[in-house]
């Protein structure tokens, strides 16, 4: 929904939220856990769905940044485009990821007087707002993105679609041309806020330069309280031009947003999932996205309960992955393990926080988790009932809702004593019986191995970003994440060339961490030109392409569905299949970014040591075979029962 704001300067009653420059801290009573590897100063903020008393939040946020020197005497006029900037500065901003165009010169210009806010340059807009998915998806801090009018803009829409199904905070920040013209079919005009309506949260165009101040902050809350999302502010260029002196004492204007704010959860409701744990023989937690923020909650609830963990792919990290604690199941769903989805097909209680009973994890919905009473707790009323009817559900945060529980167990464990070893050792069986595992042929690489290599080196402790596709798949299954926010992949939207562009965020928001973009040769291509940014930037991004010159995921249907009838799915020279090509070392070194190549499985292990070792950005091109799938598999639309666990591409179906 698009939001114009009118040319006026008269301000709405109190809101609810405080002001920006009521407090030094204006939204410190919504505060986000950020991740442990994050070294940039955030101001906190919070990913709730409601306003809890402060007794009921649980803060562990870093200070706030230093004082900002101003730039400006507070009468003095400035233009928009610095007010802009300033608004920024106040929501605690420190880096964007901005690519400058006609209609956003202005601001450009103000970026360069800011001594608080970096710009990393990417190389094209769309790796501008992966990036700053990237950013969010890492830090847990809203990511900011600067693109012009017109195809700056339109090359943001994928970034925006992403972030809105994989519910990222961000704010996108377009320039428009100017007021007068708008309307006209002017040079490099789109109507970007219509564009956009139905992937983000909420969008803005400005109309009145006075209206900036405000307009800044309710996007940031926007996007970040409720369930997060992108938001996007259009900006025409004589509103960046105009001066103003700014009013930064503006009341948000979002009574009706704030009173549809789901409330702290119901101690009946609360009581009654905690009766129905106890009633059960075989539960089972199904958690996803909706639990980043509530790890260590989970984990409480896990140690409390004994109740065994499948997580979606949004969820990964949110329970440590492990193939020997008997309660992790690791991921569910088309490619999750065999006794996760063994669990959610034998269960009798499936508890899902924060999930939305995507298709990629339910198959066939009337399948699935069929012997189950279903409690769902999720953030967005609109996700309950909406693929799966519960019968039970609490529309409020996971958090909240996860310390309600805690307590009530805490309470009355000596009185429950809920036990589930019976169940444990059955799943045990199971997870025995099928391993996640692969085959070796000859010397050749196993994708999958080179994926367990890393996991190995690097502790478990890396963070992983992904394209899309079969390399997304493994990354999934084989890196054992062993915290939230260490994963970073396009999940709803499955966006190709999400890789590269995400891990460069993820670098600029840790840049003591270490950030591998596992990437496949197809995904890689599509954002290839961001070698450019993390050489210039030094952003120490580490590439581990998994090549097989084919579209993995496609050649893997195209075996099974369609008789291995190949239909442009190769990526290769047809006229020199048995060359590398095209020769991604050259287009490293194009860049200057130190890369090799390695083809055979006895080198892999010293190869994958050398990139990490290498200061700042590396490519390490990782050559394995086209013909291997990825298992375990339930084709679309299929139930637990229709599983696929063994072939691949060298024999036929």
């Amino acid at each position: 929904m698009a939001a114009i704001a009118p040319p006026t300067s008269s301000f709405s009653k109190a809101s609810p939220c405080p002001s920006s420059t009521k407090s030094p801290n204006p939204i410190s009573r919504f505060t986000l856990p950020y991740s442990p590897l994050s070294s940039a100063p955030f101001r906190p903020l919070h990913i709730s769905n409601s306003l809890p008393p402060k007794a009921a939040t649980t803060t562990n946020a870093p200070p706030d940044p230093a004082p900002l020197i101003p730039r400006f005497a507070p009468d003095e006029p400035r233009k928009g485009a610095d007010v802009v900037v300033e608004a920024l500065e106040r929501q605690g901003v420190t880096t964007v990821f901005a690519y400058p165009g006609g209609a956003t010169l202005e601001i450009h210009q103000a970026l360069t007087r800011s001594s608080a806010i970096r710009n990393v340059l990417p190389r094209h807009e769309q790796g501008g707002i992966f990036a700053a998915e990237g950013y969010a998806r890492a830090s847990g801090f809203p990511g900011v993105c600067i693109a012009t009018s017109g195809p700056g803009a339109t090359n943001l829409i994928s970034g925006l679609a992403d972030a809105l199904l994989d519910s990222i905070p961000m704010v996108a920040i377009t320039g428009q041309v100017p007021r007068r013209m708008i309307g006209t079919d002017a040079f490099q005009e789109t109507p970007i806020v219509e564009v956009t309506r139905s992937i983000t949260k909420h969008n803005y165009l400005v109309l009145d330069v006075e209206d900036i101040p405000r307009i800044v902050e309710e996007a940031f809350f926007l996007a970040t309280s409720g369930r997060p999302g992108p938001v996007l502010i259009d900006i025409p260029k004589d509103v960046q031009q105009q001066l103003v002196v700014p009013d930064w004492n503006q009341a948000i204007r979002l009574t009706g947003y704030m009173s549809r704010l789901p409330k702290t959860p119901s101690e009946v409701h609360l009581e009654q999932i905690v009766r129905l744990v106890s009633e059960s023989k075989k539960p089972v937690l199904y958690v996803g996205g909706g639990c980043l923020n509530s790890s260590e909650e989970l984990r409480r609830f896990v140690e409390l309960t004994g109740i065994p963990v499948a997580t979606t792919l949004m969820g990964l990290g949110t329970y440590p992955s492990s193939d020997e604690d008997d309660l992790s199941l690791q991921m569910l769903g088309m490619h999750g393990t065999v006794y996760a989805n063994y669990a959610v097909d034998k269960a009798d209680l499936l508890l899902a926080f924060g999930v939305r009973f995507d298709d990629r994890v339910t198959g066939k919905l009337e399948a699935f988790a069929s012997r189950a009473k279903i409690v769902h707790i999720d953030i967005d009323s609109a996700e309950i009932g909406k693929n799966k009817q519960p019968h039970v559900s609490v529309c409020a945060d996971v958090k909240l809702a996860l310390q309600g529980l805690n307590r009530i167990l805490e309470a009355k464990l000596a009185k429950l004593k809920p036990d589930f070893a019976a169940w444990r050792a059955e799943l045990k069986e199971q997870k025995l019986k099928f391993p996640l595992s692969y085959k070796t042929f000859g010397e050749a690489i196993p994708p999958q191995y080179a994926i367990q290599v890393l996991d190995d080196l690097t502790e478990g402790k890396a963070i992983i970003s992904t394209g899309v596709g079969q390399h997304q798949m493994w990354a999934a299954q084989h890196y054992k994440y062993i915290r939230p926010r260490q994963w970073l992949t396009s999940g709803g939207f499955g966006a190709m060339g999400f890789g590269l562009p995400a891990a460069m965020g993820a670098a600029a928001a840790n840049p003591e961490a270490i950030v591998v973009d596992i990437d496949g040769d197809g995904s890689f291509m599509m954002n290839v030109q961001e070698l450019a940014t993390i050489k210039v930037e030094n952003l120490p991004v580490k590439i581990l392409l998994l090549n097989n010159q084919h579209l993995g995921m496609a050649v893997q249907w195209e075996d099974r569905f369609y008789k291995a009838n190949r239909a442009h799915s190769y990526l290769g020279n047809p006229a020199n299949d048995s060359e590398i090509f095209p020769n991604m070392l050259q287009f490293a070194e194009a860049c200057g970014v130190p890369a090799a190549r390695v083809t055979k499985k006895a080198d892999l292990k010293a190869a994958i040591q050398i990139m990490l070792d290498t200061p700042g950005p590396y490519l390490l091109d990782v050559i394995v075979p086209h013909q291997e799938h990825v298992l375990p598999m339930i084709p679309s639309g299929g139930a637990f029962k229709d599983v696929i666990t063994e072939g691949d591409g060298r024999r036929s179906y």
